[in-house]
C-alpha cells in the first residue's frame, strides 16, 4: 500500500457556500512523504469545482497540539477534539473544524506508512531530478 484517504467531516465555520458540514478526504503518499492533502468536493467550493490542499504533514500534527502555519494553511487546535484549519486564497478564506482524533488517526495511519524522521528514505531524488531536467528542455 502506497496512499492512504480518510474520509473525515469538516464543520464549516467562515467564507463559503451555504454547507454547514462538509465531506472532505485527507490522503497521503508515500512518493511525497512531507505532504498531505486535504480535498474538499466540488458543491463545498466557491468555484464549484472539487479544490485540494496541500500542506507539510508536520504542520497538521503540531497543529493539534498549539497554533501553527504563517501562511495560505493554518491549523491550531479548538477546545475539546477539535482542530481548525484556515485555508488561505486570493478568493477568501475558509475556516473549518476537523475532529482531532479524526486527524490523529489519520496521522497514526500515515506513520504505519511511512515513520516520521524517516521521510527522506522514501524520496526518489534521481526519478525526481530526471524529472526536472526534462522539463528543463
Amino acid at each position: 500500500m502506497s496512499t492512504i484517504e480518510q474520509s473525515v467531516e469538516a464543520r464549516l465555520v467562515a467564507a463559503a457556500p451555504r454547507m454547514p458540514t462538509i465531506p472532505a478526504t485527507l490522503s497521503y503518499d508515500r512518493r511525497d512523504p512531507f505532504a498531505v492533502r486535504m480535498t474538499f468536493p466540488a458543491p463545498a467550493t466557491l468555484e464549484g469545482v472539487e479544490v485540494c490542499w496541500t500542506f507539510s504533514r508536520e504542520l497538521l500534527t503540531d497543529g493539534l497540539r498549539g497554533p501553527e502555519g504563517h501562511g495560505d494553511v493554518r491549523v491550531r487546535p479548538y477546545g475539546y477534539d477539535r482542530t481548525v484549519l484556515e485555508f488561505h486564497a486570493p478568493e477568501g478564506t475558509a475556516i473549518v473544524h476537523v475532529r482531532s482524533g479524526e486527524i490523529r488517526r489519520f496521522l497514526e495511519a500515515t506513520g504505519g506508512l511511512v515513520p516520521v524522521g524517516l521521510e527522506h528514505l522514501h524520496l526518489d531524488l534521481d526519478h525526481d531530478l530526471a524529472e526536472l531536467m526534462r522539463d528543463a528542455c
